[in-house]
C-alpha cells in the first residue's frame, strides 16, 4: 500500500445570491433561481431559495439530505486534489401538492431552526448560507426507490455547474489547504484496518452511495443495497474526501 496523499483546499463563502448564471469570484457565491432540469411529468416544481446565516424561523418541508459542496481537481476520490466551499451547504427538502411529506424517515418537515441542530457534524453552522432545493411532486407518481435516487440526482445535476467553476479557481486564493496522508501498516507494506462505520441499505429512505465521481455527489456511485449491503474497505482518505454519501 502506497502512501497516498490528499490535499483539500477550501474556499469560504461570504454571500450568496441569485443572478442569471452561476459565478464565484472572491468568495461570492452566485446561483441560478431556476434549477432549469428537465423533469418528468409528475413533477410540480422545484424551488431554489437561499437561507441566510442566523434567519433560520422558516419553514421546510421533509429534509432530505444535506450536501457539502466539493469537486475532484486531480485525481480520484481519496487522493489527489480536492477543492470544497465553506461557509454553504446545500439541503434537500421534499413535499407533494397534497401536503404528503416526501423521504419523512424522522419527521422534520416544519420550522428548521427546531428541526435541524445546527454547527454539529453533517449539519451547517449558524454562520453558513444554505441552499434550499426544495421538490415539489404531483399527485401522481410511484413512491419508489427510484423516485428518491432520482430527486438526488437532480439536485447534484444543480450543483455541477458550481463545481465546474471550483475546479478552475487558483489554489492560492483558498482561505486553507489541508493535506492528509494514508500510511501503510509498518513493516508489512498492508493497511491498518478497523470496523469504524456501520451503514444501512434498506430501501427508498435508507441509502447510501459509494465511490462517487465528486465527493458526496452522486453520479458514478454505486449503492450500498445494489453492493447486497456488502463489507467495503475504505482509507481514511477515501472517507474524508467523501466516498460515503448518505442518503438518509
Amino acid at each position: 500500500m502506497v502512501n497516498d496523499i490528499l490535499k483539500i483546499k477550501a474556499f469560504n463563502v461570504q454571500t450568496v445570491s441569485f443572478g442569471d448564471e452561476y459565478k464565484f469570484n472572491a468568495g461570492h457565491l452566485i446561483i441560478p433561481q431556476q434549477a432549469n432540469l428537465k423533469l418528468p411529468s409528475y413533477y410540480d416544481s422545484i424551488k431554489i431559495r437561499i437561507i441566510r446565516p442566523h434567519h433560520h424561523n422558516v419553514q421546510v418541508n421533509s429534509i432530505m439530505d444535506i450536501v457539502p459542496i466539493s469537486t475532484k481537481v486531480l485525481g480520484e476520490i481519496g487522493t489527489g486534489l480536492t477543492h470544497t466551499l465553506t461557509g454553504v451547504v446545500l439541503i434537500i427538502t421534499g413535499a407533494d401538492i397534497t401536503g404528503k411529506q416526501l423521504h419523512d424517515f424522522g419527521s422534520s418537515a416544519g420550522i428548521l431552526q427546531d428541526q435541524l441542530q445546527l454547527g454539529t457534524p453533517g449539519t451547517p453552522g449558524p454562520d453558513d448560507y444554505i441552499i434550499s432545493f426544495d421538490v415539489m411532486l404531483g399527485e401522481k407518481y410511484e413512491y419508489s426507490r427510484k423516485l428518491f435516487t432520482d430527486i438526488f440526482k437532480y439536485a447534484d445535476d444543480y450543483l455541477q455547474p458550481i463545481r465546474k467553476i471550483m475546479k478552475m479557481i487558483d489554489g492560492r486564493e483558498a482561505s486553507e489547504t489541508h493535506e492528509y496522508h494514508n500510511y501503510p501498516n509498518q513493516g508489512k507494506g498492508k493497511p491498518n484496518v478497523a470496523i469504524v462505520k456501520q451503514v444501512s441499505g434498506q430501501g427508498a429512505m435508507y441509502d447510501n452511495l459509494l465511490f462517487p465521481t465528486e465527493p458526496s455527489g452522486m453520479r458514478g456511485g454505486e449503492s450500498i443495497i445494489d453492493m447486497d449491503n456488502f463489507p467495503v474497505l475504505l482509507t481514511p482518505n477515501e472517507y474524508r474526501d467523501g466516498a460515503i454519501h448518505a442518503m438518509v
